[in-house]
């Protein structure tokens, strides 16, 4: 029987979701600095395929938390490191670790709603079904769970009743070997998007933070008093789009893909920070962090402690999204643990304290396929498997 909020799926007939010179003792001594501060990080002993992160590759990645745009100098007087060093270090995670910052709307600024949606597939179509998914602009958060036979995504539709939302109206229930779809409304997200999960962002003190906050406070203010700048619109389609490829674009870049002047690039760009309108993400396999077993939480939660419950576990470490959805279970969670063990410890542990919850079910993720930006990026290795049983928000 289908739960409700779900579909259960009818025969279809198609078979796809469709559609980057002093002494030489000084010398020496100097090279050796040169080559431990900038050193390629290491590998995770027998997992050749993931870099160990060292401290200024956390450093460096936290910074990008704080500001995805700030310049390398500001980052490298932050870290005690050259700028040269940053924009090495900072290439060098591209290529490796296919890392990359991405400019993002809030949803409710761009006439957004955001579906999450299971959809239940046989088990030698799933992987297909769901790089078809991952190909499509309208989605992120793309994922292979339980066993592989259940996908996982976040479906991004016009809020307006009458727009077209061919996705999920038309072209999964008419999808072939697709046997249940269930979808739900995100309602609140209380962890997610600009708030970052903990435990990649941990790295810096309290004064390199301040040092890396967005510059002047005024800005704000000053957008705030022009009412036009805290909407998105669509004359900032082309610019959203070369933001979701790459946040760190250049001002140069970014007016080549809108048309505009550098300067209106500039100004654009500063109003919607400062309003809010849109915020910048670091992409980054949280394996490198040590989390090698992720998992999806579906609960149940009586509505009177639904923000007791959702705000207690948006202070948790161990979860990187959490957020209020329709549908039979009313509360999700994405845990980033070290291994089974460690999830085990924590739903019995922490999540299990909390009475206030009814129910739970526990989705393994076993491949992370797409991540917060809908648009895919070309640079760098393809995203790697997660170790299971192992990304909004």
């Amino acid at each position: 029987m289908t739960a409700p909020g779900s579909i259960r799926k009818a025969p279809g007939t198609a078979s796809g979701f469709g559609a980057d010179q002093p002494e030489r003792g000084q010398t020496a001594l100097a090279a050796l600095v040169a080559v431990l501060v900038d050193r390629p990080a290491g590998l995770i002993p027998g997992r050749n395929d993931v870099r160990m992160l060292d401290t200024l590759d956390r450093a460096l990645i936290h910074a990008l938390h704080i500001d995805g745009r700030a310049p390398f100098s500001r980052i490298a007087g932050a870290l005690g490191v050259s700028p040269q060093t940053v924009a090495r270090r900072y290439s060098r995670l591209r290529t490796e670790t296919s890392l990359r910052v991405v400019g993002l709307a809030d949803p409710h600024r761009a006439g957004q709603t955001q579906w999450m949606v299971r959809l239940t597939a046989a088990a030698g179509a799933a992987q297909d079904l769901a790089q078809a998914l991952g190909r499509r602009p309208d989605t992120s958060w793309v994922k292979l769970c339980s066993g592989g036979t259940e996908i996982f995504a976040i479906v991004h539709t016009p809020t307006d009743a009458t727009a077209d939302n061919s996705l999920l109206l038309r072209d999964i229930p008419r999808t072939n070997n697709i046997t249940a779809v269930s979808a739900h409304c995100l309602l609140h997200t209380y962890l997610g998007g600009p708030t970052k999960w903990r435990r990649s962002s941990n790295a810096l003190s309290e004064e390199q933070k301040r040092l890396l906050c967005p510059s002047d406070p005024a800005d704000a203010a000053d957008a705030a008093d022009r009412p036009n700048s805290r909407r998105l619109s669509a004359n900032d389609d082309a610019l959203l789009t070369a933001l979701q490829k790459d946040g760190r674009a250049s001002h140069a870049e970014l007016a080549r893909a809108t048309g505009w002047s550098p300067v209106t690039v500039a100004r654009r760009l500063a109003d919607l920070q400062a309003s809010g309108g849109i915020f910048f993400d670091v992409e980054v396999d949280a394996a490198l962090f040590g989390a090698n077993t992720w998992a999806m939480l579906w609960m149940s939660v009586r509505p009177a402690h639904l923000e007791f419950v959702a705000t207690t576990l948006a202070g948790h470490d161990e979860l990187a999204f959490v957020a209020a959805t329709t549908g039979p279970t009313n509360l999700v969670a994405l845990a980033l643990c070290s291994d089974p063990a460690d999830l085990h410890r924590y739903l019995v542990q922490r999540l299990g304290s909390l009475d206030a919850v009814q129910s739970l079910e526990t989705t393994p993720v076993m491949r992370n396929l797409k991540a917060a930006s809908p648009a895919l990026s070309g640079l760098g290795p393809p995203r790697r498997p997660s170790r299971t049983p192992s990304h909004a928000g």
